[in-house]
């Protein structure tokens, strides 16, 4: 989405993806040489982060640099634009984002919600709702009800019209995952369903529901960027949105409830770049999106990214004086 961002304004690009997945970007070069794009305007560059993506950060030609991926990463290629050439950068970071249903909400339209804003792409979203806070009066029925959603995933080829639940990245990602369940369970969540690897061929993860999670539990503090749902309730508005906010993240979050005074109330009152009331994971392009605090700096999308791809310039002169 960056990129196209930078021809509205006029720039050339480079664009690195990720060593996970080349063939994304080479492909959208192969469609940008059959729509005719004059050569040096839009630049496929593949390798490694700390060799090619380093080398982007730091170089003293390169005036911009926007960036979506890790936390981690982002502080890397900010601290690399101040010991060269001051580049600017935006970043679009990590989240561990909340999603917030209250007993008045349609019960159906928030399961649906919570279920894709966790499942979607098997977990590997930024913007994924993995902290779900359920108001005490419907928690029992919203875990039950969850866990048969996540139960029905059918996981298999990703090709497969059926198949609606494909594999994580990478091994060290399924590795990660795994390890972060683990520590769900020894810190006392309780495992409704999944937690494990699914079968011994490519790195499938089970959906997974973790219930009655505790706010300083490791699966309810890191960013697991998988499919694993942590699941706890509250009582009061008060309550939901102290814990909603305590996090070292921003970037999104979500409201299910038919009451618009309190989705006005909360909304505000939530320290996130991007809140969806009764839905989630709807990005358009004329809407900004972006987070706060360690989620990240600056927007991608709508009238708001384009300002980050220009340079403001004023120039004032004298001129004869007119008499007329």
């Amino acid at each position: 989405k960056q990129w196209y961002q930078r021809r509205v304004r006029g720039n050339t690009a480079v664009m690195k993806c990720a060593e996970q997945t080349p063939l994304t970007a080479l492909y959208i070069g192969k469609l940008a040489q059959e729509v005719g794009f004059p050569a040096g305007v839009l630049n496929i560059l593949s390798g490694f982060g700390p060799t090619a993506g380093g080398a982007m950060a730091s170089h003293m030609d390169i005036d911009k640099v926007g960036f979506t991926g890790s936390t981690e990463v982002g502080k890397l290629i900010q601290s690399a634009s101040g010991q060269s050439n001051l580049k600017r950068v935006t970043l679009e970071l990590g989240g561990k984002s909340p999603n917030i249903v209250f007993d008045d909400a349609d019960m159906k339209q928030a399961l649906m919600g919570a279920h894709m804003g966790l499942f979607f792409n098997v977990g590997q979203c930024c913007c994924a709702g993995s902290r779900i806070f359920v108001q005490e009066g419907i928690y029992e029925k919203f875990v039950g009800e969850m866990v048969k959603m996540a139960q029905a995933r059918v996981l298999g080829d990703p090709f497969d019209p059926q198949t609606t639940h494909g594999a994580q990245i990478d091994g060290e990602q399924l590795n990660k995952i795994l390890g972060l369940v683990k520590s769900g369970v020894e810190q006392g969540a309780s495992l409704q369903c999944g937690g494990s690897q699914h079968g011994d061929k490519g790195f499938y993860m089970q959906p997974t529901v973790f219930a009655d999670v505790k706010d300083d539990m490791k699966i309810s503090t890191d960013e697991i960027f998988g499919p694993v749902m942590q699941i706890s309730s509250f009582k009061t508005v008060e309550e939901v949105v102290e814990r909603a906010n305590n996090t070292n993240y921003g970037l999104a979050a979500g409201v299910f409830t038919k009451n618009v005074d309190t989705m006005y109330r909360v909304s505000s009152a939530l320290r996130a770049g991007h809140v969806w009331g009764n839905t989630y994971n709807v990005l358009v392009t004329q809407s900004p999106f972006g987070g706060f605090k360690e989620s990240g700096f600056g927007r991608d999308l709508g009238e708001y990214a384009l300002s980050s791809y220009t340079e403001v310039k004023c120039v004032t002169m004298a001129v004869p004086q007119k008499n007329s």
